[in-house]
């Protein structure tokens, strides 16, 4: 596993609950700006069942990226945080956006 790898799951794993990241906040937190793509395809090919909750990153517009049935998964998993998420995937990143900070 590189560095890189390392880098993201641990920035992964400190998202709080109830919380969301763009996978550009992630990439910047963990020392790669500018690497947004390289988190989400990092992210897409976690195991299935993995502990990080990869669900709480989205992209920069506060969307849910995936679609189809994935797209229903996050939603669902992420409206059991309380995060409001419309039905097309939609999320306040005023709102919910963690920062980095502790909460």
């Amino acid at each position: 596993m590189s560095d890189f790898d390392l880098q993201i799951y641990a920035v992964l794993a400190k998202i709080p609950f109830g919380r969301v990241c763009t996978y550009g906040d992630v990439a910047k937190m963990a020392g790669y700006p500018r690497h947004a793509r390289h988190v989400g395809k990092l992210l897409s090919a976690l195991p299935k069942g993995s502990s990080l909750p990869w669900f709480r990153v989205i992209n920069a517009k506060g969307q849910i990226s995936l679609t189809g049935d994935k797209l229903s998964i996050q939603r669902e998993l992420l409206r059991k945080e309380g995060i409001g998420v419309s039905e097309s995937g939609a999320i306040s990143l005023r709102r919910f956006r963690w920062d980095g900070e502790p909460v």
